[in-house]
C-alpha cells in the first residue's frame, strides 16, 4: 500500500506548475492538434507536472489573499501560453509558404479543412505543413519542447516572470522578417519556375495571338508547379531545419522577454 502525504502549501505549488505546463500544452505544436484527444492532452501535462515538481527546485512564492494567488496562476498561464505561442508562431511559415506557392500555381482557391487545425487551408500549404512538422518531429522537436519548458522553471521560477513589452515587441519584429525570409525561401523554386513560365507564355501570346495562352497557362501552371513540387520534396528537411532554429531563437527571445 501506497502512503503519501502532503500539505496543502504543496498541493498549490504543484497546481502553479500544472498551470504553466497545461497551458503550454494547449497551444505548443504537435501537442495542440485538434486530432489529439483531451484525455491524452490531460494526462501528459499532469504527468509532465509532476516529474518537474519533483525534479525542479521549489522556490518561495508568497501570496496573502485568494485574490493574490489568483494573480500568481495569471502569471504562470501567461508564461506557459507565450512559451508554446512562441514555438507555435514558427509553424506558421510553412503555411505562408504553400498559400504563396498555390497562388502562382493557381491553386489557391481550392482549400480545404486542416484537421489539424480546424481551419481553411490551401493543398500545398497542408502539405508543407504535414511534411515539415513529420521532419520537425523525427529531428525531436517534441522532446525539444519539454526540454524547453522545464528549463524555464531555473530562469523563471514560479511567480517570478516579469513582462518586459519593449523585448517582446523587438522578437516579434524579427520574427515577421525571418517570417516572410524563410517561407521564400521555401516556395522560391516554385515561383521562380513560374516567373520564367509566365514570360514565355507572354512570349507565345505576342507570338501567336490565335492561341488561348489563358486556358493553357492554367494547364500548364498547375503541371509545372506540381512537378517542381515534387521535385524540390528533397528540400524539405533545410526548411525544416530552418522552421526548427527559427522556433529554437524565438522560445529563447520570449523567454528573455518574461526574465
Amino acid at each position: 500500500m501506497i502512503e503519501y502525504a502532503f500539505s496543502y502549501a504543496d498541493l498549490e505549488y504543484f497546481l502553479l506548475i500544472l498551470v504553466r505546463v497545461s497551458c503550454f500544452v494547449f497551444i505548443a505544436p504537435f501537442f495542440s492538434m485538434t486530432n489529439t484527444p483531451r484525455n491524452v492532452r490531460i494526462g501528459l501535462s499532469v504527468c509532465v507536472a509532476v516529474i518537474l515538481y519533483n525534479t525542479v527546485p521549489q522556490v518561495e512564492v508568497t501570496y496573502n489573499t485568494l485574490i493574490g494567488y489568483f494573480i500568481v496562476v495569471l502569471k504562470e498561464a501567461v508564461t506557459g501560453l507565450l512559451i508554446g505561442f512562441a514555438a507555435n508562431l514558427c509553424t506558421t511559415i510553412v503555411s505562408f509558404a504553400g498559400h504563396i506557392a498555390d497562388m502562382e500555381m493557381g491553386l489557391s482557391m481550392a482549400s480545404l479543412m486542416d484537421p489539424t487545425t480546424k481551419e481553411s487551408a490551401t493543398i500545398t500549404g497542408i502539405y508543407y505543413n504535414y511534411m515539415v512538422l513529420l521532419m520537425l518531429m523525427i529531428s525531436g522537436m517534441h522532446r525539444y519542447l519539454l526540454k524547453a519548458l522545464a528549463e524555464t522553471y531555473i530562469l523563471i521560477p514560479v511567480n517570478g516572470m516579469i513582462f518586459h513589452s519593449d523585448r517582446l515587441l523587438s522578437s516579434m519584429i524579427g520574427f515577421m522578417a525571418n517570417y516572410i525570409l524563410i517561407g521564400f525561401r521555401i516556395c522560391l523554386p516554385i515561383f521562380a519556375v513560374m516567373i520564367i513560365l509566365n514570360a514565355v507564355l507572354g512570349i507565345l501570346a505576342k507570338v501567336s495571338p490565335q492561341l488561348n495562352m489563358f486556358a493553357v497557362g492554367i494547364q500548364m501552371k498547375v503541371l509545372v508547379g506540381l512537378g517542381v513540387l515534387f521535385l524540390t520534396t528533397a528540400m524539405l528537411p533545410g526548411a525544416a531545419n530552418f522552421v526548427f532554429e527559427q522556433m529554437k531563437r524565438m522560445i529563447v527571445s520570449f523567454v528573455e522577454a518574461m526574465r
